[in-house]
């Protein structure tokens, strides 16, 4: 809502120019997984905060300057958030803890909590909850 308000968009407006676009995975980095994803529509383009958040949870969705973001791993930033995934970004315990490589791209389908929760719960046990193409 805050992203929204500062584009003078609605809640779901925001969410349909987010999820209408495709992006790049630009590189893997600062924590594990952490995707940088190139191709954010430049309405949607947010300065970072000033003074970072303490703790984010893993999953988080985020804007960074003219930049998407997959949190990973729960941990501090400074980025402002539009959304959660339950899809697991890294996951040590997979044969591959990496979902995403440079170069991946990604698109986002919005759902609703009563959608989340219970792929979250999948996710966590495991199974892999998203559609992967093959780009070659």
């Amino acid at each position: 809502e805050e992203i929204a308000a500062m584009k003078g968009l609605s809640p779901q407006e925001l969410i349909a120019l987010h999820a209408g676009g495709e992006y790049r995975v630009f590189m893997i980095g600062f924590a594990p997984g952490f995707a940088y994803l190139g191709g954010l529509p430049e309405i949607l383009h947010t300065p970072r905060l000033q003074v970072p958040r303490q703790h984010v949870p893993a999953g988080s969705i985020g804007i960074g300057g003219q930049q998407g973001s997959v949190n990973s791993v729960a941990g501090p930033s400074g980025w402002r958030f539009i959304g959660w995934t339950p899809v697991r970004a890294f996951d040590p315990a997979r044969e591959v803890p990496f979902l995403l490589r440079a170069g991946d791209r990604v698109r986002f389908t919005p759902i609703g909590r009563e959608e989340a929760e219970p792929l979250a719960a999948r996710a966590a046990a495991g199974e892999a909850v998203i559609e992967a193409e093959d780009a070659s």
